[in-house]
């Protein structure tokens, strides 16, 4: 049943609430992984990596899983990927109190997790659109933003303080009944959230995932907003990988939790802001111009090792993202039909978030490997950019921050030339 205007269904409030607690109990999960494999070995590249094997199944199958949201019930699809994500943790779980707790343990959970995560996540976003009219999607957007910074904004103070007196595995079980709270939640709704209106059943399921493909490469406007949020991810990877080791280069992990919650009340902040006034013209402009915002406070966080300092810049450069991340989705939202949206949503993670991949295959490598030892004290860049870095552990990383910045506010400025991606805001599919 959908709402009228811009009113916000239960339904749908019942199923955000539901992922609410899961993203905070996952984000609990994310940061102890972190804290426990960097502390194991000491390396970016461990730690990039945990964030890899949580990423990339799910990056891959998304194109499945979007597909089969639109032909099976979108309820299902969302209880079938929680319960799935819920048994990876269980075998880590089982195997740390069996004694193992080898790295391997951790990457196969978190991978087979990641794994229904592509089942859930198109079938969770899709359920917007046959939940709401047009004119309360820019609300939603804001606050399932507002619910995913609650990955950044509570798990990390909570999950610091919690390690302080717990171990890992307490986390874990946490995470696990946070997952059973967001099951429960789908459960609740009295309507099946509905498939698509397309009439599939002379159409095999290969045939469906090619026609999303082709819809999107065939939709020029589509395809290279796609291609540009794709470089956004890329920039916005790094910094998910490595702020973290460089932080505990000359800090504690509670520190860093406490610094990644105050950045992350920026995007809480914000994200409020569109759930509550939202935004319902000049998408592409406020895109621009948030984009910019986000490049330049990126780059300043690579200049100082100023623990208050690093805190003010992460939280303004947390504030423009809402911003930019619903402009994005408010324009490809209105630009395709309801009755392929599971799969388009999928294949649009796909392409936008293939810099997020790259990202975070190559960030802790080329940290350990090329920039941090460039800033060494005998470095090649120590003389020169090391007076505006510093030197020592962790200023490559922040070297690698300011280019990112940089590069951010060039696609910033590239974005409102390319005439198909104008379009897009004036486009719109009944």
């Amino acid at each position: 049943m959908k709402s009228s205007g811009e009113k916000l269904s239960l339904n749908f409030i019942i199923v955000w609430l539901g992922q609410l607690v899961s993203t905070i109990g996952s984000g609990l999960t994310a940061f102890s992984f972190g804290i426990y494999v960097f502390h194991k070995t000491n390396t970016a590249t461990s730690y990039s990596l945990i964030i890899l094997f949580a990423f990339l199944p799910a990056f891959l199958l998304q194109p499945i899983g979007g597909t089969l949201s639109d032909r099976i019930d979108r309820r299902l699809m969302m209880i079938i990927g929680d319960f799935g994500s819920a048994l990876g943790l269980v075998f880590i779980l089982l195997m740390m109190y069996s004694g193992i707790d080898d790295l391997w343990v951790i990457y196969t959970g978190v991978a087979f997790s990641a794994i229904f995560v592509a089942l859930q996540n198109p079938a969770y976003r899709a359920s917007v659109t046959d939940l709401l009219d047009e004119g309360a999607y820019s609300r939603a957007s804001g606050l399932m933003q507002m619910a995913e910074s609650s990955r950044f904004l509570i798990s990390p103070i909570v999950a610091g303080i919690l390690l302080s007196f717990w171990n890992i595995k307490n986390i874990l079980i946490i995470d696990i009944f946070t997952f059973i709270t967001a099951i429960a939640a789908v459960f609740f709704i009295r309507k099946n959230l509905t498939k698509s209106k397309t009439n599939t059943a002379h159409q095999s399921f290969f045939s469906d995932l090619a026609e999303g493909f082709k819809y999107t490469f065939a939709h020029k406007g589509l395809f290279w907003l796609l291609i540009v949020a794709s470089l956004l991810t890329f920039f916005v990877g790094f910094f998910q990988t490595l702020f973290g080791p460089m932080i505990l280069s000359f800090t504690d992990s509670k520190t860093l939790g406490t610094s990644l919650t105050l950045m992350a009340s920026g995007m809480l902040i914000s994200s409020i802001i569109v759930g509550v006034f939202s935004i319902k013209k000049r998408h592409l402009f406020i895109l621009s111009a948030a984009l910019a915002v986000s490049g330049f406070f990126y780059a300043l966080i690579g200049f100082s090792t100023n623990i208050i300092f690093l805190v003010v810049m992460g939280f303004l450069f947390f504030v423009s993202l809402p911003f930019v991340n619903t402009c994005l989705d408010v324009l490809i939202r209105k630009n395709v039909d309801n009755n392929i949206q599971g799969r388009i949503w999928s294949i649009v993670s796909v392409i936008s978030q293939f810099g997020t991949v790259i990202a975070f295959a190559s960030a802790g490598i080329l940290a350990d490997y090329i920039f941090n030892p460039l800033f060494k004290p005998d470095g090649a860049l120590a003389p020169t950019f090391g007076k505006i870095t510093g030197i020592g552990p962790g200023r490559g990383i922040a070297f690698m921050f300011i280019l990112s910045g940089i590069f951010i506010v060039i696609i910033s400025g590239i974005i409102g030339r390319i005439k198909v991606i104008k379009a897009l805001d004036c486009e719109h599919i009944d």
